[in-house]
């Protein structure tokens, strides 16, 4: 087993140095190697994706991903940002399907902005399509507008579309996605605006009619954002398009009390995959050692599950989180009056203290 470790800028490094440090806590045999990405790339070799990460990347089994981005880099042109690395990998890797758990961990059911009994048990799984849309549609630029309500005035442009294919892969990785939970998905939408998401509809029901065992509902996205706050435990596998999943992803995480326990796995069709928190690089709190680790030891166990075929370690991972937690153990982001505040390297830790004890369970 080859992983690739991109731990990136600003918290990055911090947070996938305590990963690491739990999967070497697991009975595996696996190799590493590490490369610059992102803004460090952009320092080093003038490109937030060079060559030779992106080789690395595509040898490996799997991907480690930290973050990518620092305020710094805003005034590059947008192909020099560090944020294209990221964007970069999905395209080359060919990862189309993105999971986004957001889960509520009991212990944390108290640091939500949610009242206890709209988001105890929460358990919902945002299968999001990641390498079309409006993301990755062309044309795209800025130009002189010739009509419009400004003719002669500076515009900008970018193209929104999905074609069958694409949208067909991804509904079908929801719909098996479904068969191993509740057997429910939500499809999220803007067909009553956009002819793109009316494609995207119409292609869905189509591949729901393959999976009769699932109940499939349609709705569209300002209403999904509504209910996600509303009753967000009506949900359990959400599958969208690339802006809206971005948008409504990030909404449920917070819906748990922090980003900064979500994990994500980003897959390709042969399982390949690039494992990430769903945080960004949080440069305000870099080398602070504050910054909370639990997001990015989950992405390590997702890493386990999907892409390396080694769902006991997984387990063990995810069950050692739990313990962590059920300590009272917190980082500044989920921490409460009554719990224990812990850095970064505390918490992995616990984590990998957690781990070695045998009376860990699930």
């Amino acid at each position: 087993m080859k992983i690739a470790v991109l731990p990136g800028d600003g918290i990055g490094t911090e947070i996938v140095a305590e990963a690491l440090r739990v999967l070497e806590t697991l009975d595996l045999s696996f190799e590493t190697e590490s490369a610059l990405v992102g803004g460090a790339a952009y320092e080093a070799h003038g490109h937030p994706l060079p060559e030779s990460t992106l080789k690395l990347a595509k040898e490996a089994d799997a991907v480690l991903f930290g973050a990518v981005g620092d305020w710094k880099y805003d005034k590059l042109e947008r192909s020099l940002r560090p944020e294209q690395a990221i964007l970069g990998l999905r395209k080359n890797l060919g990862l189309f399907a993105n999971f986004r758990p957001a889960i509520c961990y009991e212990q944390l059911v108290d640091a939500s902005s949610l009242k206890p009994e709209l988001i105890s048990g929460l358990d919902i799984l945002i299968i999001r399509e990641l390498t079309g849309d409006i993301y990755f549609g062309q044309p795209r630029g800025r130009r002189t507008a010739s009509d419009g309500h400004f003719p002669g005035a500076e515009e900008a442009f970018d193209t929104m579309r999905y074609s069958r294919p694409e949208i067909e892969r991804i509904a079908h990785v929801a719909f098996q996605a479904a068969r191993k939970r509740s057997k429910r998905v939500t499809s999220v939408d803007k067909a009553n605006v956009l002819e793109t998401f009316q494609l995207w509809k119409d292609v869905v029901t189509e591949v729901g009619e393959e999976y009769p065992d699932v109940e499939l509902d349609h709705m569209y996205v300002d209403n999904a954002a509504m209910q996600l706050v509303k009753a967000p435990k009506k949900f359990d596998v959400v599958v969208t398009g690339n802006m809206f999943g971005d948008i409504l992803s990030d909404e449920a995480a917070m819906l748990t009390g922090s980003i900064g326990m979500l994990p994500s796995a980003s897959l390709n069709a042969s399982n390949q995959g690039l494992y990430e928190p769903s945080h960004g690089s949080a440069p305000d709190i870099a080398g602070k050692g504050v910054a909370n680790p639990l997001a990015t030891i989950l992405s390590a166990a997702m890493m386990l599950r999907f892409s390396l075929n080694q769902t006991e370690a997984a387990d063990r991972i995810e069950s050692a989180v739990k313990h962590v937690l059920a300590q009272g153990l917190r980082t500044a982001d989920i921490w409460s009056e009554g719990t224990t505040k812990v850095g970064t390297r505390e918490m992995g830790d616990a984590v990998v203290a957690a781990i070695t004890k045998k009376t860990i369970t699930g």
